[in-house]
């Protein structure tokens, strides 16, 4: 505990500028303390505004008060300094650190350094430089390993001054010869004058700070506002396919209980019908062994007696008539269930097509209008989500292994027939559509490319096939020489450009827009359009002259 005090009353006796033990303690007009050495640097830089401040509660003096030792302050600074705990270890010098360049044997850590020495000192050999008078008026920085900096390489002198001219600090030999008749001032004015114009400099980019807090704050809520939503939708549609389940099942278990029902009153009828034929069937061949046994009798008498009392034969019970036609009993319930199903996955097809769309056209909080290729890369494409697609491409174009790089050959390829590949046209079609808002980039060599976007029914033969002529597809044709051309529907704009060997290409699905941009250093718009997007599209490469060839990049 009285340790804890001991640094509680250390902490009443340390400078604030320092955040040291005072040394050499002053009181200035407005009542606060610091050490001479603190304040005095602090002065010497609004010097050139004539106004002195106090760094803790910011009043002004016109005049530079006159620094005066608070003598009793340090006195009880030096009796603090008496009271320290002989446990305390000495602060020696460690990786990283300044060390006294005065210390023998292991070197305590320096606490100062000075521009006049060019020596660091530790505290206890610093001390006369607060006490020796031509010492106080050397210039005292915190530890710093780059004294020798200070020191001019030609002359060995310490340079004080500050050439405008070549923009570099020299000493007074210097001012004298090679450095003579420029303009020249003080180190230290020149310093003031810079820090100056830091506050200007700091200031924006402190608000700059504050906006990208701002912005990471935003971000972070964004992330989790993401991943609530996302498991919200999960859970949603998770239950809904229960649901949708059970109630396939409910509907499927009502259907089997009908027909099990129906199956039981329709057996019971045929073997009700059936007992009942069996029955007259008996009486039948009672009948007919009667009339067998009659037939065959001898006496006349018997069987006129027998013949009248038996009953007439228009009595008999009317047989039964069926049809001999194939019968369906169950099968229209099967034809009608299978009818069901195909109705019930065109439907569910598309409407889950439908659904996977609204997935990638998620709002997110990142640059509605991005400007920077920075802010593009938050929409990058990842090299996965964009391959070409070999049952596309015209034979008149290889892929590279990776499906990420066409190039034009003379040797038509031996790829497969395929319905969707272009017979008339040397383009081909990723493998992936893209939906939402996406970036992608495409380097090329040659005369020259082609670089569009198209729905999946774009045709694959004739003229309506090439990028850019029907109201399916969206291209950007690029040549060597500079001049770009635009095309939709058949409909040309020409525009003129620095040669680009890199172009890319910004789409916002939702909101219609399509963008190429130049790539080089920096990024320079070519194209954009506004319209409306009424399929998810696929990215298309176009190359029609030989060794000419368009590979996607990857954003980084």
């Amino acid at each position: 505990m009285a340790q804890q005090g001991l640094e509680l009353d250390r902490e009443k006796f340390c400078c604030s500028l320092c955040l040291d033990l005072l040394k050499y303690p002053v009181t200035i007009p407005c009542g606060h303390n610091y050490c001479r050495e603190c304040i005095t640097s602090h002065w010497y830089i609004e010097e050139e505004e004539e106004i002195y401040s106090c760094p803790q509660c910011r009043q002004t003096f016109q005049m530079r008060p006159v620094l005066v030792k608070n003598t009793m302050l340090a006195e009880l600074v030096e009796e603090l300094k008496k009271k320290r705990p002989s446990t305390e270890p000495i602060d020696h010098a460690g990786p990283g650190d300044v060390a006294c360049d005065l210390c023998t044997g292991r070197k305590r850590k320096a606490s100062k350094s000075c521009l006049q020495c060019l020596v660091s000192y530790c505290e206890q050999h610093l001390e006369p430089h607060y006490k020796v008078v031509p010492l106080k008026k050397h210039k005292l920085i915190e530890a710093s390993a780059k004294l020798q900096e200070n020191t001019c390489s030609r002359h060995s002198e310490v340079m004080k001054i500050f050439c405008r001219t070549d923009q570099q600090c020299i000493c007074y030999l210097c001012a004298m010869s090679e450095h003579k008749g420029h303009n020249i001032v003080s180190a230290a004015a020149e310093m003031t004058k810079k820090q100056r114009e830091l506050g200007p400099s700091r200031q924006e980019i402190q608000r700059r700070i504050q906006a990208q807090e701002n912005h990471v704050k935003m971000l972070q809520q964004e992330v989790e506002h993401i991943n609530r939503s996302a498991d919200k939708a999960v859970i949603k549609n998770e239950n809904l396919s229960t649901e949708l389940v059970n109630i396939i099942m409910r509907e499927s278990s009502a259907v089997k209980s009908k027909i099990r029902s129906q199956q039981d009153i329709e057996v019971s009828r045929a073997k009700e019908l059936q007992a009942k034929l069996k029955q007259e069937l008996v009486e039948l061949k009672r009948k007919d062994t009667e009339l067998g046994k009659l037939t065959h009798t001898q006496d006349q008498i018997h069987f006129l007696h027998t013949y009248v009392s038996l009953s007439p034969l228009n009595k008999l019970p009317v047989l039964p008539t069926f049809n001999p036609q194939p019968l369906q009993y169950f099968e229209n319930v099967t034809t009608a269930v299978s009818e069901a199903r195909d109705k019930l996955l065109r439907n569910y097809t598309g409407e889950w097509k439908r659904i996977s769309l609204t997935v990638t056209e998620v709002d997110v909080l990142l640059p509605q209008n991005p400007k920077t290729r920075a802010e593009f890369s938050q929409y990058a494409v990842h090299k996965n989500q964009l391959m070409l697609d070999p049952n596309t491409a015209n034979t008149q174009l290889l892929l590279s292994e990776d499906k990420r790089k066409a190039i034009s050959v003379k040797t038509a390829q031996s790829y497969g027939q395929h319905p969707e590949r272009f017979t008339h046209k040397s383009q081909v079609l990723s493998r992936q559509h893209l939906t939402g808002r996406c970036y992608w980039e495409v380097q090329w060599s040659g005369l020259g490319v082609s670089i569009a976007v198209a729905y999946k029914d774009i045709a694959r033969t004739g003229t309506e096939s090439l990028f850019g002529n029907d109201d399916k597809s969206w291209v950007l044709e690029c040549s060597s020489n500079g001049n770009n051309t635009f095309k939709h529907k058949g409909n040309k704009v020409n525009f003129a450009g620095r040669p680009s060997s890199t172009i890319g290409v910004f789409m916002d699905h939702r909101a219609g827009i399509l963008s190429f941009y130049e790539v080089s250093e920096t990024i320079t718009l070519l194209h954009k359009v506004q319209t409306t997007f009424t399929q998810p599209l696929h990215v298309g490469l176009g190359i029609c002259y030989f060794g000419s060839t368009a590979e996607f990049c990857e954003v980084k």
